[in-house]
């Protein structure tokens, strides 16, 4: 009887979808990146990022490691495009890529097998066209061969945001070997390395089998790999994700996967791919890669352009005009403003810098107005002295945890739809223009039992109204 042939293992993508993106401040910040804005269509990058990976049949449903701080936006943003991701994998410190990509691998073989592993940041914008499969190809072999997959991308200009990679003799998989890794030049550099050719830019995505991969680090960067094989084995189950052990995972050094393995391994090889790709790390790539009219402007949400040029206005909040200017780069977020030349906008991260360094300005960098949580969100509408106004929008079918706080009261006012209010051991309905008091440390629920978004006025008022006042005391998001 003939034995059923064995198909080769799909390839696992493993996606990083935990950085902070502050380089695209103030539309991104801390609490809610740039990977899962949507800054080149409809779809947030991270969403195209697994949105690339669904109609392709080489690739098995992707590992997610992400901040556990944003759990709920993956999970969410995922289900919106219908997408289960095999694990969503969470770092209870931010270490880097090295330790985050060594525990995912791991996970990815730990049922006995040694699949290839596709590392993909979360953030890039990315066509997937017949190049795109070609250079998947390259790497496959490249990877079936032993070698450390990384993508460089053919150079379209001498760009000094990018780290660059020196191609060696080619290999008979249709890589090349790594000569060098070079770090982020200045523009003569730059000019020079493109005129010698073999350069390319250092995309950051890489492909190897898990094997291969794993005994590198093991050998190269033992104290990763203890670190991040302890994290996963005493790691735990939590809803839909998997939570590394912190203690364990803390012990990783913060360090690139390109310094930690790839600039020290014999291994490496690089895939030359002349692909459409940016990695959206400044302003100014989001302006080359979206849709700019005649003049060369980009103009994202509430913007008028008049007699101007080679500009990038994008507004989530008021509606900005911009007149007889040019190389203009203006983002106005619901709370912050930037407005500089669009040609030196790499130098928003020193902004950042400057601002996280006065506790005055910090929390611009941190959170939005507007914080979304797995039931809704809320926006801050008005804070004073002993009092703050939010706007609140719970999703249809969802509610809030039942808690209590210390410090303040509460007053909720209906403005669209149904609520379902618990306080104390009283339970009643809502509707618009109704509203109810919740007395400072007593126990209360808001749920919506209806088909609409329901929005809410709360006006809190006490003597502290921190976000931290909360005692949780049942939650079904696992948040305690």
């Amino acid at each position: 009887m003939d034995m059923p042939v064995s198909q080769p293992r799909r390839i696992v993508p493993v996606i990083l979808a935990g950085g902070s993106g502050t380089r695209l401040w103030p539309i991104s910040r801390t609490a809610r990146p740039k990977q899962f804005l949507a800054l080149l269509g409809e779809h947030s990058l991270f969403q195209q990022t697994l949105l690339r990976l669904k109609d392709d049949p080489r690739y098995g449903a992707p590992i997610v490691i992400t901040n556990e701080d944003y759990r709920f936006l993956v999970a969410e943003q995922a289900h919106e495009i219908g997408i289960v991701p095999a694990s969503i994998v969470l770092e209870p410190v931010a270490r880097n890529t090295a330790p985050a990509i060594v525990a995912a691998s791991l996970m990815a073989a730990q049922d006995g097998s040694d699949p290839l592993i596709h590392v993909l940041p979360s953030d890039h914008g990315i066509v997937v066209d017949k190049a795109y499969a070609q250079a998947l190809d390259t790497a496959e072999a490249v990877a079936r061969e032993g070698r450390l997959a990384t993508f460089g991308i053919d150079p379209t200009e001498p760009a000094t945001e990018f780290g660059y990679i020196e191609a060696g003799e080619s290999l008979p998989s249709g890589g090349r070997r790594v000569a060098r890794f070079v770090e982020k030049p200045d523009a003569e550099k730059a000019a020079t390395m493109i005129a010698a050719g073999s350069h390319y830019w250092n995309s950051g995505m890489f492909l190897f089998t898990a094997s291969a991969f794993l005994a590198e680090c093991e050998k190269l960067a033992p104290e990763i790999f203890a670190a991040a094989s302890a994290a996963v084995d005493k790691g735990r189950a939590d809803l839909d994700f998997y939570r590394l052990e912190a203690a364990s995972f803390a012990q990783a050094p913060s360090i690139s996967v390109d310094y930690a393995i790839f600039e020290n391994t014999d291994l490496a090889a690089v895939v030359p791919a002349a692909i459409q790709w940016t990695d959206l790390g400044s302003w100014n790539a989001v302006w080359k890669s979206g849709a700019r009219d005649a003049a060369d402007n980009l103009g994202v949400g509430k913007v008028t352009l008049n007699a101007a040029s080679r500009s990038l206005v994008m507004s989530e909040s008021h509606h900005v005009v911009l007149d007889g200017l040019d190389d203009v780069a203006v983002l106005a977020s619901e709370d912050a403003v930037y407005v500089g030349r669009l040609s030196a906008a790499q130098s928003v991260g020193e902004v950042v810098k400057r601002l996280k360094a006065d506790p005055q300005t910090r929390h611009f960098t941190e959170i939005h107005r507007t914080s979304y949580r797995p039931w809704g969100g809320y926006t801050s509408v008005l804070n004073g002295a002993r009092f703050q106004v939010k706007r609140l929008f719970v999703k249809s079918g969802c509610r809030l945890s039942l808690q209590k706080h210390l410090h303040r009261s509460e007053h909720w006012v209906v403005v669209r739809g149904t609520a379902e209010v618990q306080v104390g051991e009283s339970v009643r309905l809502l509707h618009e223009n109704e509203s109810i008091y919740i007395p400072r440390g007593e126990i209360h629920r808001l749920s919506n039992p209806g088909k609409i978004e329901l929005e809410v006025v709360e006006v809190q008022t006490g003597d502290y109204l921190g976000e931290d006042d909360i005692i949780r005391i049942e939650d079904e998001f696992g948040r305690s």
